[in-house]
């Protein structure tokens, strides 16, 4: 996957300095988005949280939507019939998962404050991915989204990839809530 470089603008660096969690010297900071940009990039976190769109070689990342979850505006039928053999099921954007535990979408991670990760902190985005659980606190995190494996990484990165999610530019799209699995017929 072919991803656009990053521009580091004032405006970027400015909305890190105003969530409180850029460093002093504004060197630092842009290391600290670079350093962020890098682990988002390799990290995986567009493969699930960019939706797909079909391109002329097949399903390709929609930068325009970059990181901001499940298309709101994409209703999706009920999942297929999951077995023994097939477990887990995605839409065509990749954004949406069917399984045992229902239906989770993956949520807008973009720096816009009311249906993305502009109001968070860079303590609830750490608390997130070690804790799986949404802030920190809230509902758990569901799969597929590998907060097992993020729960490794270590503060530091952590708070740099924050730092960067928080320089981007902000996309309203609220990803739909979770469903749970249907109750078993009687």
């Amino acid at each position: 996957m072919r991803i656009k470089p990053f521009r580091f603008t004032l405006a970027a660096l400015a909305a890190v300095v105003a969530s409180g969690t850029a460093l002093a010297d504004p060197a630092a900071q842009a290391a600290q988005i670079k350093r962020g940009k890098y682990l988002v990039d390799t990290g995986g976190c567009h493969d699930c949280h960019t939706p797909l769109k079909m391109g002329k070689q097949g399903p390709e990342p929609d930068m325009g939507r970059a990181l901001s979850g499940h298309p709101a505006t994409l209703k999706l039928p009920p999942p297929p019939k999951l077995d023994q053999h097939w477990v887990m099921a995605a839409n065509a954007t990749n954004t949406a998962y069917a399984g045992p535990w229902g239906v989770s979408y993956a949520i807008n991670i973009t720096s816009d404050k009311d249906t993305g990760i502009g109001n968070w902190k860079a303590e609830d985005f750490v608390k997130a991915l070690k804790t799986g659980k949404h802030l920190g606190v809230g509902r758990p995190i569901l799969p597929p989204m590998p907060w097992q494996a993020y729960s490794g990484i270590e503060e530091a990165d952590l708070k740099a990839m924050f730092a960067y999610l928080k320089s981007t530019p902000p996309i309203k799209n609220r990803a739909p809530d979770y469903q749970p699995p249907a109750a078993p017929a009687k």
